[in-house]
């Protein structure tokens, strides 16, 4: 029966809610919300929220309509949208569509304004994801989002003209965030964005630029995918074939790959049914296999390609094959032969680098496999378009994926890393089909508990039980069995709580946990005999229910055990760390309490009173250590009343009470200092006692309070901390609101069987409509309770300390410490109810034209205050507090522990109401942790068991109590933040870090907060003898903040007007602790800083936006009225003031921290620290002022070299800031061509040999001769413009003769240019800059430095050719420079000013070009016979920097220069390598516009293929590859006019031809023994036909040795003229395996039928053993022809070129052929499917296995048995058959001298080589044939020398692979087969 349903809920949105019908909703809000929190309506106070949410609606539609209306963005509207978020995470969605649209138009317009600060921008893009988030609440046709605003904020941040240079510093996350925005827009662009978006971003798609990244990267996350049918046409159907052709055409790895594969993965999920992946299958599972990198081969080779296929990458793929299926899609059929390539690859045997890309596929697979399952049948349906019926995924489809990747999953499971991903794959799997999952994994897991010597192998099972226990009870219908297994495996887990292993004790634990949360644990074993209604299992079902309560009591009896095996030995008494649990104990800890309570409330009331029966008498009888076994036994303890405290309560609490206060009335324990275990013991189990339902503890009122009156005092610390811990934790119970039942039905487990059955609510899921929430909320008994307990002790000790501080009753410090923390106890139990005070006014933090409201929220059911003496309880406190502290810090400073306790009170006086948001979040991502494996992913719609139900509305709960205080900052806040102030400066370091850490969750709490302390805080950074050093270190320690969170980095001008100076300007300290925090807060600005506006103009849009609220019909109405005219003028004048303010403040900053560089007075480390800060205020969109324009010029010379970093990183910027603006004209490309326009813009016909972009391409006479042509030329400097269409708008800069001019007077210069002319026209600057960049940094390691190049770029750009004459003789200098010592710097230095010199004279006049490029050019001519081994990386970089971005013509003198007999021989091997480095560089800059170059430089290169030198031959074999880079087939492209590979190889074929047939004469002569080429139909021929003569194993070594002889004896007659010869084809063979590597690793297109004939030549040379680099070259060219991927046209001409290798006479060729044959196939397994090509590829082989000599016959074996091993060949009967009759082949019995018929040994050998291929393929299974194989091949133990080996080889590995699971295996064998392989495979001696 099929696990799958098709049940789909055809509500678009609920029109039932837990809050009532829709219409009732509107009725009751007056608006129809679009989708509310449902726990909300689970809350007890839920009636209260209603009204509450619609005046925070009404109140947040005014105020953040008001405050964009007035423009106050930064402060008033990053507020109001903060308290729309928190609205939306209190209410959810809690508005009417109107208003979601208004709000969703309203933050897009605020996202989008221009400028914006990305910091807000961040702020804004979040809300606005949170109001996309639910896309099914608005259709497409509502909603209309322009795209190109969001491409300009992306582009603004991925591709940053300025963020490299520090102009602009973004959030950290925010590229991120903005593509989830992107993501969540995309679905709401118009329809004609698609062909907007192709027009704009296809002209990038050159594949050679790095600009095709960026195209495609756009494409990626623009383009939409989810549209309506009817739009295909104008969506993806506009894109997709040409976008995977380009796909299919750049077949080998570019780094731009992964973006496409992303985007076709969401194409396909979108469009389900709607794309035919039919045609491209072959190429996409090829794409997956491949992405996993698996090794191959015995001599694999590691390829240098792109590694783009990331972990983060799989998920695509697995999305991208789940949406393939369905419709009659062979994709089940391809993903069957994916895992049988890969399954041995999940094998624990095997680990290695692929390992987790392969466990990510697996369980990714499954999750996205379910997803579109759940889609199909029970999403929700909405606008979205459906996926067609005869697409969607069938029952078979289900049933098939299952059984394909189950086996692999089981596999994986045991593997060291694979346990997690296994489980997670299976507990999808099991949601599909829990009939075909969980019996395979159940038969491993039962042997697994049985036995302990396989831990892993158990704790496994156990996890990946965990992930099945939902899905095992869930399908009762479809797997009814399942629900007999879970008894079983709860009394069988039960040893795994083992003290000794902690790992299989926490996942045992987790097991029981899962298991018991989902079935109540009731004895029905007697509904059988009292109900007729019952089916088999469920008869069998009751019966087994008998065995619960043996089971709960001996899971107790295993605690107890643990227990009593985990009591604490003391190992230092001196160290504190000796008190505390380690980290496994804590552990196990949580886990013991966890699973008690699990356990427990599921059990019926009679079981229950068991387990606890025995749980108190091992409590009461037994007394252990109380911190590690104390604590494990109060944690069981506090499981037992929590579950039942009407039961448990009564049994405990009475008797512990009684023990405490016998014990200290009999006996005087005040001033004991230790107290025995005995009363500790009790004292710890009633601290946890009192941790359930408060209602129960009021019985006992009197006697707790007595109780703590006598123990709160005690000397004892440990009776301190838990008498203060019972006093928490009874307040915490009696005074807050908790969820109290967390069973898995709500029915009452005790009723009689006949009424209720328990076993049918197994596995059952909750029901939010009938939740069935019981509450604790206080009643009037225990809020007396709370009141009396206030009175009694926290009112008492409060009175002490005002005793104390008056001196009339004054306490020890022992005293007065435990008094303070009785407060902080008290202060933690009633935190939830105790509420704000309100009565103090509020303090303005900052000013905003709004009102800056914050909103508490209703966290309680009543108003009635808890208050002492009539006040309210944190206000009384405070009052008490303050004056106490005041005291302390006069008379007892160094009592530091009571300092931090106060101060810890302070924290939860103003921020503790019940939970502080750090441990919220914590149990927040907790419970998302036990949702992900107990989560039916296949339904959702929450159907979650109830006790994740409960225990999301208790969080809701929690939710709302965290943020139940309005959060107002009042006059007492201001006091208390002063108070801790002071002691963050405190003399104790102790009292310090507490302190400030309470500033710091202030801080976060109370926005602004930190303007309070802000001047106080600087004043201890001034340089005064008054201010201590703790002061000077606590202020910076409050400047630092915590994590991120720091003054330092705060966006504010005013702030940083403050402290920057201040921080400068401090007084120096040598301490290395003050040192050390200094440069924490340094580094703080330098990684945390952002850009910070400074002027923000809000958008006239955006006003117009907000004005919606009003006029958008929907209620609530906002609680105010649109702005007024004149409050909308007011809001513009306060705009641009405050814009003003900001740009005078910015350049008050400037000015204080020059002036604060410049005056001498700071020392060298804030002199440094000060330059950085200027660099950080340099920015994009202000000029900076001249004067510290001029303090970076200055210290460009200074003697730190840190400094002149600095100044040179900010010079650099600076000059980017004063680049002028050079004119843009817009030019038609077809108009300057000559050609016709396209009469489409879909009609694309990519490549460089097109009538319309020829024009762009270099000629060598193209260079302008005189200023009129040079302004007619028209120069496109950027490469990509053209190759794959046009622009269009095609923008070039207009001629030199339009732009601004450059070479300017000193008085035509801008104030902030000044200073850098006047610098660099000063030679004895420049003399001393030169000399400071001319010396080496760190030896051995410098490199060309862009920051220099920038520097120099920008001068030239900027100043033209006037700062050149005084670089002119420097540079003149630096490149003659030849010396020994400083030839090295003295040439970087050159490279880095010539090149910023040509890059900066791009805009020069004709004039001045040609004077440069005759000035350069005799220079040039030096460098190139003047590069060493140091500097030749140096000047490459240089060149190719050089000619980046540059139109070809600019640089032709250049680029003639190297194209000028550049292997002329000077300098020797090195000197012409480096000089064809040089021009290779220069060219790769070039691209697709240099054709003629290409071939000018190719027709050279053909003459030195020879080269005798190996480092030319290598450039050389690298520059040809980039050569033939742009030989590419792109989908309606043309063939391109640079060189292309056919002419390659057909020149080179014949000039190898030579080597070829001598390499085949060479192998003949070797052969003349008899060794020759297999015959072809050899391997067929039956057994009787005789063969030819083939030497033995004696006889090829013999044979060998006369070849050596022979060799020796021809070598010696070789003549020099054959010798030279041999050389020179060898060179030339070598060059042409050089340029095959670059080939196959770096172009895009690697093989082509013509470089196959290549193959027998390198098959030959591969076993070359005299130059063994010509050995090694051939290896890896073999490697990398193997791995790359084939073409449909190489698919024959591959086999043709294979067939004729293997008939060579050259055995080593045959052999070579052999492994290249294995990888192709493996690396091209989903293209080579096709039958005819499989039996030819099988022929071949099995041909290959009778070869004469012995290693072709082996390693045919080893390739027949890795195509069997992955699946690409089949065993059938025809090829067993055929081993058989070869390995049947008799040789007659002969005399000892007689020689064996080597023809019949050849044929016997080959039969039992292919039989063990067989047995070898499956190293991991034993098919049903392998026996009957392994009987066979052991009758050959005997055979002759070969055949032998062969067996035992065999054997042993088979031995070695099956080992591990070797009890399974043998159940395959009889008992006849089982006793011949013992006796083959146990060692004689092994009994000896």
């Amino acid at each position: 029966m099929d696990a799958v349903v098709a049940v789909r809920d055809d509500r678009s949105v609920e029109s039932i809610t837990l809050f009532g019908t829709m219409d009732e909703r509107e009725s009751t809000l007056g608006f129809r919300p679009q989708k509310e929190i449902p726990y909300n309506a689970l809350l007890p106070y839920a009636d209260q929220l209603d009204a509450e949410s619609v005046y925070q609606l009404a109140d947040i539609k005014a105020h953040l309509a008001r405050v964009i209306q007035l423009r106050d963005i930064k402060v008033g509207g990053v507020h109001w949208c903060g308290q729309l978020a928190k609205y939306i995470r209190m209410f959810g969605l809690k508005f009417s569509k109107a208003d979601h649209l208004t709000f969703i138009r309203l933050v897009y317009e605020l996202v989008t304004i221009p400028e914006l600060d990305f910091s807000l921008v961040h702020k804004f893009s979040q809300l606005l994801i949170t109001l996309l988030k639910k896309r099914e609440l608005i259709p497409r046709e509502e909603l209309v989002i322009q795209w190109r605003p969001l491409h300009k904020l992306l582009e603004t941040v991925v591709y940053s003209p300025y963020e490299h240079l520090g102009l602009v510093l973004f959030p950290s996350n925010i590229e991120q965030v903005l593509k989830n925005l992107i993501r969540a827009c995309r679905i709401y662009f118009p329809v004609e964005a698609t062909q907007e978006m192709l027009d704009e971003w296809r002209p990038l798609l050159c594949p050679f630029d790095v600009k095709m990244m960026q195209g495609i990267f756009f494409l990626e996350h623009f383009l939409p995918t989810v549209v309506y049918p009817k739009e295909h046409d104008r969506s993806f159907l506009l894109w997709f074939e040409e976008l995977i052709g380009l796909w299919q055409s750049c077949s080998n790895n570019p780094s731009w790959e992964a973006h496409l594969i992303n985007l076709f993965s969401r194409v396909a999920n979108d469009r389900i049914g709607f794309i035919n992946w039919e045609p491209y299958l072959d190429r996409i599972f090829a794409n997956i296999l491949r992405s996993f990198h698996i090794p191959v081969g015995s001599k694999h080779v590691v390829l240098a390609t792109s590694a783009h296929n990331t972990i983060d990458g799989i998920m695509p793929l697995c999305r991208w094959v789940a949406a393939m299926f369905g419709n009659g899609s062979h994709v089940q059929n391809y993903l069957d032969k994916l895992f049988k390539a890969l399954e041995s690859f999940y094998h624990p045997s095997n680990n290695g680098r692929w390992s987790i890309k392969l466990l990510k596929f697996l369980s990714g697979l499954p999750l996205a496999f379910v997803k579109r399952v759940q889609r199909e049948r029970f999403g929700k349906k909405s606008w979205e378009p459906d996926i067609p019926v005869a697409a969607r995924l069938t029952d078979d489809d289900i049933t098939r994926f299952v059984n394909s990747i189950s086996p692999v999953v089981f596999t994986a499971m045991f593997s060291k890393i694979g346990s997690t991903d296994s489980a997670a794959a299976l507990h999808n799997l099991a949601s599909l089909r829990p009939e075909l999952v969980i019996p395979p994994l159940l038969e491993k897991t039962y042997p697994s508990l049985e036995t302990l010597t396989e831990p892993h192998r158990l704790i496994a099972c156990l996890q990946c039980c965990v992930s099945i226990a939902r899905p095992m009870l869930s399908h009762a219908k479809h797997y009814p069995e399942g629900r007999l297994h879970i008894i079983p495996l709860l009394s069988l887990s039960l040893p795994g709580i083992d003290p000794n292993d902690i790992k299989k004790s926490l996942i045992t634990f987790q097991l029981l946990s899962a298991l018991a949360s989902l079935v109540p644990i009731v004895d029905c074993s007697e509904a059988p005999q009292n109900r007729n209604d019952l089916s088999e299992v469920e008869i069998e079902l009751c019966s087994a229910t008998a065995q619960f309560e043996d089971f709960v009591l001996q899971f107790f009896d295993r605690a107890f055990m643990l227990v009593e095996n985990s009591i604490h030995q003391h190992t230092r008494s001196d160290s504190a760390a000796s008190d505390k649990m380690s980290q496994e104990e804590m552990m196990l800890e949580v886990c013991l309490l966890s699973s008690s309570i699990s356990i427990l409330q599921q059990c019926s009331t009679p079981i229950y009173s068991e387990a606890l029966s025995r749980l108190y008498r091992f409590a009461c009888d037994s007394i252990f250590e109380i911190k590690v076994a104390g604590k494990f036994t109060a944690d069981l303890v506090r499981a037992a009343i929590k579950v039942r405290p009407e039961i448990a309560v009564k049994k405990f609490i009475p008797g512990l009470c009684e023990k405490i206060i016998q014990r200290t009335t009999s006996e005087d324990l005040s001033q004991e200092e230790h107290l025995d275990n005995e009363f500790l013991w009790n004292l710890l189990l009633l601290s946890q006692a009192v941790r359930c339902d408060g209602s129960c503890l009021v019985p006992f009122k009197e006697v707790l309070t007595k109780v703590l009156q006598l123990t709160l005092h005690l000397k004892c610390k440990d009776a301190q901390e838990w008498s203060g811990t019972l006093l928490r934790y009874l307040l915490k119970s009696l005074s807050s609101i908790y969820a109290l039942d967390f069973r898995c039905t709500v029915t009452d487990w005790d009723l009689p069987l006949t009424e209720y059955l328990p076993i049918r609510e197994w596995g059952k899921s909750g029901d939010l409509f009938n939740l069935g929430m019981k509450w604790h909320v206080p009643s009037k008994e225990e809020k007396a309770f709370v009141e009396h307990l206030l009175n009694t002790f926290l009112l008492t000790e409060l009175k002490r300390t005002r005793s104390h501080c008056d001196g009339n009753s004054v306490m020890t410090r022992e005293e007065l410490l435990q008094c303070i923390r009785i407060v902080s106890h008290c202060l933690v139990g009633t935190g939830a109810c105790l509420p704000h005070w309100t009565r103090f006014e509020s303090v303005s933090l900052i000013e905003s034209l709004v009102e800056l409201r914050r909103y508490g929220n209703t966290a309680s059911c009543d108003d009635d205050e808890i208050t002492l003496e009539g006040e309210n309880v944190r206000v009384l406190v405070s009052s008490f507090m303050r004056p106490l502290l005041a005291h302390m810090l006069l008379s007892s400073e160094d009592d530091t522990k009571t300092l931090v306790e106060i101060i810890k009170v302070y924290k939860l006086v103003m921020y503790y109401h019940g939970s502080l948001k750090d441990e919220f979040e914590g149990r927040w991502k907790n419970r998302h942790s036990i949702k992900h494996f107990m989560e039916n992913k296949l339904q959702k719609k929450k159907t979650h068991i109830r006790a994740l139900l409960v225990d999301r509305t208790q969080l809701q709960h929690e939710l709302r109590t965290v943020n139940q205080a309005p959060k107002v900052f009042t006059v007492l806040h201001r006091d208390l933040f002063l108070d801790l102030h002071h002691l963050a400066v405190s003399r104790y370091m102790e009292v310090r870090k507490v302190a400030q850490g309470a500033l710091s969750t202030g801080f976060q709490m109370f926005a602004y907060s930190y303007r309070m302390i802000l001047d106080d805080t600087i004043k201890y950074l001034k340089d005064d003898p008054s201010i201590e050093p703790h002061q000077f270190k606590g202020a910076l320690y409050v400047i630092l903040g915590e994590n991120k969170r720091s003054l330092v980095s705060k966006r504010s001008w005013e702030v940083m007007n403050k402290l920057w100076p201040a921080l400068v300007e401090t007084k120096h300290c040598e301490k290395p602790s003050v040192l050390k925090v200094y440069d924490e807060i340094i580094d703080r600005v330098d990684r945390n800083i952002e850009t910070t506006e400074l002027s923000l103009t809000v958008s006239d849009s955006a006003v117009n936006a907000a004005k919606e609220i009003w006029t958008n019909g929907s209620l609530p109405k906002p609680s105010l009225p649109s702005a007024t005219n004149g409050e909308l003028e007011t809001g513009r004048a306060v705009e641009r003031e405050r814009n003003a303010d900001n740009i005078s403040a910015y350049l008050e900053l400037v000015n204080k921290l020059v002036s604060s560089a410049e005056s001498g007075s700071l020392g060298w480390r804030f002199h440094q620290v000060s330059l950085e800060m200027l660099t950080l205020l340099i920015r994009y969109d202000i000029r900076f002022p001249s004067s510290a324009v001029r303090l970076f010029v200055t210290n460009m010379v200074n003697s730190s070299i840190n400094v002149r970093k600095i100044c040179t990183a900010g010079l650099s910027a600076i000059l980017k800031l004063q680049k002028r603006k050079h004119k843009l004209v817009e030019i038609d490309p077809y108009a300057v061509s000559g050609a016709p326009r396209p009469l489409h813009s879909n009609d694309i016909h990519p490549g460089d040999d097109r009538p319309d972009n020829r024009w762009l391409q270099y000629r060598q006479d193209g260079f302008p001769k005189d200023e009129e042509q040079w302004n007619k030329t028209v120069f496109v400097e950027k490469t990509h413009w053209g190759y794959y269409c046009w622009p269009t708008k095609m923008m070039v800069y207009a001629p030199s003769s339009e732009q601004p001019p450059l070479g300017r007077s000193f008085e035509e210069l801008l104030d902030d240019e000044k200073p850098i002319y006047e610098a660099f026209t000063s030679k004895e600057f420049v003399d001393q800059l030169i000399k400071f960049l001319s010396l080496e940094e760190n030896k051995g390691k410098d490199h060309f430095h862009e920051k220099n190049f920038v520097l120099f770029k920008g001068l030239f750009r900027n100043f033209d050719d006037t700062v050149l004459p005084c670089l002119a003789p420097h540079i003149e200098r630096l490149v003659a420079d030849t010396s020994h010592e400083t030839h090295e710097t003295s040439q970087r230095c050159a490279a880095e000013i010539i090149s910023g010199l040509i890059r900066g004279s791009k805009h020069w006049t004709y004039t001045k070009v040609v004077s440069l490029w005759k000035w350069l050019m005799p220079l040039m001519k030096i460098v190139i016979t003047n590069f060493t081994v140091e500097s030749i990386a140096d000047w490459g970089t240089c060149l190719a920097t050089a000619s980046e971005n540059r139109d070809p013509l600019k640089i032709s003198p250049l680029l003639e220069l190297l194209m000028d007999n550049p292997l002329n021989g000077d300098g020797g091997s090195f000197g012409d390598s480096s000089r064809m480095y040089l021009l290779q560089g220069l060219i790769s800059q070039q691209e697709w516009r240099l054709p003629s170059v290409l071939h000018r430089l190719y027709n050279y290169i053909l003459i030195h293929l020879r080269h005798p030198y190996k480092a030319v031959r290598d450039r050389l074999g690298s520059t040809i590859v980039s050569l033939f880079l742009y030989d590419i087939n792109l989908p309606n492209g043309s063939p391109t006019l640079s060189p292309r590979r056919v002419m390659f190889i057909e020149h080179i074929l014949p000039l190898l031809e030579p080597l070829k047939d001598s390499l085949v004469a060479e192998a003949g002569r070797n052969n003349e023994a008899g060794a020759v080429a297999p015959d072809p139909q050899r391997a067929t021929e039956g057994a009787e036909v005789p063969m030819e003569h083939a030497p033995s194993t004696e006889d090829s070594s013999e044979a060998m040795t006369m070849k050596n002889k022979e060799n020796s004896n021809n070598s010696n007659d070789i003549d020099s003229a054959e010798n030279s010869e041999w050389k020179s084809n060898i060179n030339l063979c070598k060059t042409v395996l050089k340029t095959l590597q670059g080939i196959y690793t770096r172009m895009f297109q690697a093989g082509m039928p013509e470089m196959l004939k290549l193959l027998p030549v390198i098959c030959l040379l591969e076993s070359e053993t005299k130059d063994p680099e010509l050995t090694r070259e051939c290896l890896v060219t073999l490697g990398c022809m193997s791995q790359s991927q084939m073409t449909p046209e190489l698919i024959l001409p591959t086999l043709e070129t294979i067939e004729e290798v293997s008939r060579l006479n050259s055995w080593h060729a045959r052999v070579a052929v052999l492994g290249y044959l294995q990888v192709m196939v493996f690396n091209n397994l989903f293209l080579l499917q096709s039958e005819a090509i499989a039996s030819r590829i099988r022929r071949t082989v099995v041909n290959l296995m009778c070869d004469e000599q012995l290693e072709v016959r082996e390693l045919s074996g080893v390739t027949l048995g890795g195509l069997l091993h992955c699946g690409y060949l089949k065993i059938d009967d025809q090829l067993m058959n055929q081993f058989k009759q070869l390995s049947s082949t008799r040789i007659k019995k002969r005399s000892r001298d007689e020689m064996v018929p080597i023809e019949l040994m050849i044929k016997r050998h080959a039969g039992v080589i292919g039989l063990s291929a067989c047995i070898l393929a499956f190293p991991y299974q034993v098919p049903d044939f392998m026996p009957q194989l392994l009987m066979l091949i052991s009758a050959h133990l005997n055979d002759p020398p070969p055949i032998q080996a062969t067996v035992k080889k065999t054997l042993t590995s088979f031995k070695r692979t099956h080992l591990d699971s070797w009890h399974d295996h043998k159940q395959k064998f009889t008992d006849d087969q089982l006793v011949v392989l013992t006796e083959l495979l146990v060692s004689p001696n092994y009994y000896a």
